[in-house]
């Protein structure tokens, strides 16, 4: 049986999105060098505001894994695991170990399809997440509050929320360490 992420109850205390069983099912996907690491909430949009240049000022001298996690108006949860912190970048960056994932209604993963290797790409009018054809598996405008989520070839993943384009309710970044 998988052990409880360290400090569980803390994570689901400072969350406005997530709850124990979303924590548990995320927990277990995780890389293995994530184990053992407390959660850290680096980012809040209801605590730090909606602007991608705060994001990356707060993610700024990290080098922690990035779990990003996203509620949006139609209360669809989702969002992705980052092997590297979101920063500013001309070309893409990441490793495998990033992934899209869905957690509400379902839970389903999307891991690296080695078709391509676009990763992670952060400018500071949005950032993006898996790509190929002109289409990304995740994308945000700088206010984070616009986003949109194609199929793309980095993930082979169907759009994570209901419609393509979506708002965002509240996004949370968590670092380890």
């Amino acid at each position: 049986m998988d052990k409880d992420p360290e400090g569980l109850c803390e994570i689901v205390e400072q969350s406005r999105i997530l709850d124990a069983k979303l924590v548990r099912e995320l927990s277990a996907e995780l890389p293995p060098r994530t184990v053992g690491h407390m959660w850290h909430l680096a980012y809040s949009t209801s605590l730090h505001g909606s602007s991608l240049k705060s994001l990356y000022r707060k993610l700024n001298g990290s080098d922690s894994p990035v779990l990003m996690v996203i509620k949006d108006s139609l209360n669809q949860v989702f969002g992705s695991f980052l092997s590297h912190p979101l920063r500013p970048s001309e070309t893409f960056y990441g490793t495998g170990e990033t992934f899209l994932f869905m957690l509400h209604p379902r839970f389903k993963c999307f891991r690296w399809t080695r078709e391509n290797s676009f990763f992670i790409k952060g400018d500071l009018d949005s950032f993006a997440i898996g790509g190929g054809s002109g289409h990304f598996g995740l994308w945000l405008d700088e206010t984070l509050y616009l986003g949109r989520s194609s199929p793309c070839y980095t993930f082979n993943n169907c759009c994570l929320s209901e419609r393509d384009d979506f708002h965002v309710i509240e996004l949370e970044v968590w670092t380890f360490w």
